[in-house]
């Protein structure tokens, strides 16, 4: 980006969800010279048990990269995850935990309105419906950053990996501007810069550095998806339900009984029932039931470095996924 002055920064917070852009925004903040480069990502279901919504393999396959890379990564997470704040019934937000180098931290979880959800995050660009992405991302590294007073007399990038090209309402995101939890003019002196390096990028650019140095993407690209989000993923296509259902039948039967005990659909006219019963599965997902089955376990085994890189069958897919 013309005129930012990596060494400017004392450290370097890269928002890393595993997924193709997350994984261009940390090469490229390396080839930079990005000083003092950690990787956060968020658990979207929890430590605490649920296995709702998210890739199962993500965590384990966030973790490998982190480790081929050399850089440290910071794990944090609402409390309960997706699916206690789903069935939240007359109760305050949970407490968000986040990890740091001196341990394991809280915070949150006392103040707050009660109040009730008991349906899932509707679809919109709205992040008051679209409430996985604010609850379970943003608030969560928001309060990660504000209650570590390692960030407080210092200058820190946070970098994100949204794209234009991925939605109207991101193609108006700014490729640079102060971040949320900036507090530079207070006694806090807590400076903090978001960058989107790769907001111009078309994605023929994200494949071409991913390439570059012969990275494995997540499992779920060579599955057929486009985008990295939750496997189920409140703006999957047809195809993707239908593909969830193939291999994760469990998975999806829980998030079928939902819509029903809430009598609430995800995409407000069509069950995921009604998705998965127009799509059709990807190719992909039922020929190679081994990566399949990769994908739904806990422990990402694979070299992240292969001497064999080709695009995955995801790549330049349908573009379903958080607008």
């Amino acid at each position: 980006m013309i005129g930012l002055d990596p060494s400017s920064y004392d450290q370097t917070v890269i928002a890393f969800s595993g997924g193709k852009d997350s994984l261009a925004c940390t090469l490229w903040a390396i080839e930079q010279g990005f000083p003092n480069v950690e990787l956060w990502h968020h658990i979207v279901d929890g430590q605490e048990g649920s296995s709702l919504m998210d890739w199962p393999c993500t965590t384990s396959y966030c973790r490998a990269v982190a480790d081929a890379l050399g850089l440290p990564i910071y794990f944090s997470w609402l409390e309960g995850g997706f699916e206690r704040e789903m069935n939240r019934e007359n109760q305050k937000k949970a407490r968000t935990f986040f990890e740091t180098p001196d341990g394991l931290m809280s915070a949150g979880g006392t103040r707050g309105k009660l109040s009730t959800r008991k349906k899932f995050p509707q679809v919109s660009a709205d992040l008051r419906v679209r409430w996985c992405s604010a609850y379970l991302k943003i608030d969560v590294g928001s309060m990660a950053l504000t209650n570590q007073e390692r960030f407080r007399n210092s200058k820190t990038a946070f970098i994100t990996g949204e794209r234009a090209e991925e939605s109207s309402a991101r193609s108006k995101y700014l490729d640079f501007e102060v971040d949320r939890t900036d507090n530079r003019d207070s006694k806090l002196k807590r400076h903090v810069d978001r960058i989107r390096p790769i907001h111009q990028w078309p994605e023929a650019d994200v494949w071409n550095i991913i390439g570059k140095y012969q990275i494995e993407p997540h499992p779920a690209y060579h599955l057929g998806w486009a985008r990295l989000s939750c496997m189920s993923c409140i703006f999957g296509s047809k195809d993707q339900w239908s593909t969830v259902r193939q291999i994760a039948p469990d998975h999806f039967g829980r998030i079928a009984s939902y819509e029903k005990e809430f009598d609430t659909t995800i995409q407000r006219k069509l069950s995921v029932q009604d998705l998965a019963d127009a799509g059709q599965p990807y190719e992909a997902a039922t020929t190679n039931t081994t990566l399949a089955n990769l994908a739904m376990t806990a422990d990402y085994v694979l070299p992240v470095f292969t001497n064999d890189w080709t695009l995955p069958a995801g790549a330049f897919g349908e573009n379903a996924g958080p607008t």
